[in-house]
């Protein structure tokens, strides 16, 4: 007979509203800050970084995001709860090993939102979001590399 682990819900964040991700601790049976910001982007990417690096631990994530809505706290939606089915996998990706694929793709989204912020890009709406990671699933890392040097070169002008 197996247990289901329950988990209280997330209680809203202190202070001004502005962007903040909770994860919950299963040891410590308690939820923590993972990532603030007065910007969306920043945080749902530590959000990302996070989720991966705690699955190829192979430990369960539990994230939620807090954000501010007409000048109040507003519990939000992650991406991750938002993706109805499992995203392909690139080919490429297809032979290899599940933690290194994800670490892989990790890197092309970290270099794809270096290069968006250096362009001076940094609150990102749903569809710019939902853009990069199109491109983190469909171009190789050297594609990517080459996308965020001419966005770092167009945002140094």
């Amino acid at each position: 007979m197996s247990t289901v682990e329950t988990r209280p819900e997330s209680p809203r964040p202190q202070g001004t509203p502005r962007w903040v991700a909770m994860f919950y601790q299963p040891a410590a049976q308690a939820w923590r800050t993972a990532a603030e910001s007065p910007h969306r982007s920043p945080v749902l990417h530590a959000l990302g970084e996070m989720t991966q690096t705690l699955r190829a631990r192979g430990d369960e994530a539990s994230f939620a995001l807090w954000g501010p809505k007409d000048g109040e706290w507003r519990r939000f939606d992650t991406p991750l709860k938002q993706a109805a089915s499992p995203q392909p996998i690139p080919e490429a990706a297809a032979t290899e090993p599940a933690p290194l694929a994800e670490r892989m793709t990790g890197r092309r989204h970290q270099v794809l939102m270096s290069g968006l912020s250096k362009a001076g890009l940094y609150d990102l709406s749903p569809e710019d979001d939902a853009t990069v990671q199109a491109l983190v699933e469909r171009l190789d890392e050297a594609a990517v590399r080459r996308v965020a040097h001419w966005l770092a070169t167009a945002g140094a002008r």
